[in-house]
């Protein structure tokens, strides 16, 4: 490791082959803590090239727990995180709303590392138990029309560096991998991202894949479709900036999309969301970002009619008897 922090700190950038080899030696336990958090920290200080992107996930894909849930029909609703907005936890709660509709969900999440509460924290206060096995999994996606795949049960690589990140308590290139590791490969992604440069990255990265992809960049620095300002969103046909309006709402407070501040408050705004008790605004941004979900699916129809359904789905209390289902 000596070596190739060296190499790092004299400002060179890892080949896919190396960063590949960093990343099973990492999740090997081959390193000490203070050697894979100089590693971290490399990466705090530049951003991440495509090539060490594409190392990294190649790596923890090859080595994660193989996840079978027999249908192609999925999809999943993630952020990076790392904005450092502290919102509630929009990408969960489109989630519900988008399996209330009828479409199956995958949800990818993990522990909170640069923020209070992550969608695994989020879920175990929910009263959640994570699932371990593709049949377990199977079984909440028929009855709920979603599962949550905790992502340290299906990664080790991740699992060996929680502590580390915890600590730390800042974004790292794993909350890059996050969005792209989930191990139930689903067929439809819509993620958040921090930055548009992150979003350049990701955006040649899944360019070439068989999965289609939208990604969404709250101009004013979220990463999600926040509403409280232009959004940006990227697809495999091209770009486009667009305003709350262009969305269907007008613009929304920051103030009204916090998070609380325990996991256990959170969850408390989150259930009274999906009850249909939220705020005019809340309910807007957990719109908003459901739509476009369903829009990707390409099975409801154009955005005006994915926006009628995620609103039938969350007002009709369709989403909240999916959390019902999951957690029961």
């Amino acid at each position: 490791m000596k070596e190739i922090l060296q190499y790092l700190f004299n400002h060179h950038t890892l080949s896919k082959a190396e960063a590949k080899s960093v990343m099973i030696e990492i999740a090997k336990n081959k390193f000490n803590s203070a050697e894979v958090s100089a590693f971290v920290s490399t990466f705090l200080m530049r951003n991440i090239t495509l090539d060490e992107l594409k190392g990294f996930r190649e790596a923890l894909l090859e080595m994660a727990v193989p996840v079978d849930l027999q249908t192609q029909n999925l999809i999943d609703i993630v952020g990076t995180g790392g904005d450092g907005k502290d919102t509630i936890n929009i990408s969960t709660l489109a989630s519900f709303v988008v399996a209330g509709t009828g479409q199956k969900v995958a949800k990818h999440g993990n522990y909170g590392a640069s923020t209070r509460t992550g969608s695994s924290n989020l879920m175990e206060a929910l009263g959640y138990r994570f699932k371990e096995t593709s049949e377990e999994l199977r079984e909440d996606l028929e009855k709920a029309n979603i599962c949550f795949l905790h992502a340290p049960h299906f990664h080790p690589a991740l699992k060996s560096v929680s502590e580390l990140r915890k600590s730390l308590g800042l974004r790292t290139f794993f909350n890059l991998l996050g969005p792209l590791v989930n191990p139930a490969q689903p067929e439809f992604s819509v993620i958040g991202v921090y930055n548009l440069e992150i979003a350049r990255i990701y955006q040649y990265l899944l360019q070439k894949e068989k999965r289609d992809f939208i990604l969404v960049h709250g101009m004013d620095g979220y990463d999600e479709i926040s509403l409280t300002g232009d959004s940006k969103i990227i697809t495999k046909v091209g770009e486009k900036i667009l305003s709350a309006v262009d969305f269907g709402f007008q613009p929304v407070l920051a103030k009204n999309i916090k998070a609380g501040k325990t996991s256990e408050e959170t969850a408390s705004i989150f259930k009274n969301i999906l009850q249909g008790k939220g705020l005019e605004d809340q309910n807007a941004v957990v719109l908003a970002n459901a739509a476009v979900a369903l829009e990707l699916t390409g099975k409801v129809g154009n955005y005006s009619e994915c926006l009628a359904a995620a609103k039938e789905s969350l007002l009709g209390g369709k989403a909240f008897k999916c959390l019902r289902k999951l957690v029961s």
